[in-house]
């Protein structure tokens, strides 16, 4: 892969906070932006129910096509709140070497 994973999300999230005020009839983000976080959510639900009918399948190409759209409605979910990939690879970073057990059991202490 020729570009960093990274830079990949954050020039794909640039091209949503772009398209955010676009006309919705000539921009599919425009129009997901100006029906609101309940159309953002309904895609980001429909698209990961097709990606775990994918896995559960065993189709791998399958697989990866219906995550790049699980991960790209999820940008525009979180684009609408102002919220970028560089703060959810943050995070991710920050579990980085946590195993998931003692992650899981901190979060009841941030509470």
């Amino acid at each position: 892969m020729s570009a960093q994973p990274d830079s990949v999300l954050e020039r794909l999230a640039q091209v949503i906070r772009a398209r955010r005020g676009a006309d919705p009839d000539k921009s599919y983000v425009a129009r997901l932006f100006a029906k609101g976080d309940d159309a953002m959510l309904k895609k980001v639900g429909e698209e990961a129910t097709e990606f775990l009918l994918a896995v559960k399948g065993g189709q791998r190409d399958a697989m990866v096509y219906e995550a790049a759209d699980v991960w790209f409605h999820m940008l525009v979910a979180l684009g609408a709140h102002d919220i970028s990939p560089r703060e959810v690879l943050a995070e991710l970073a920050r579990r980085e070497g946590l195993s998931g057990l003692e992650e899981f059991a901190s979060r009841s202490t941030r509470g």
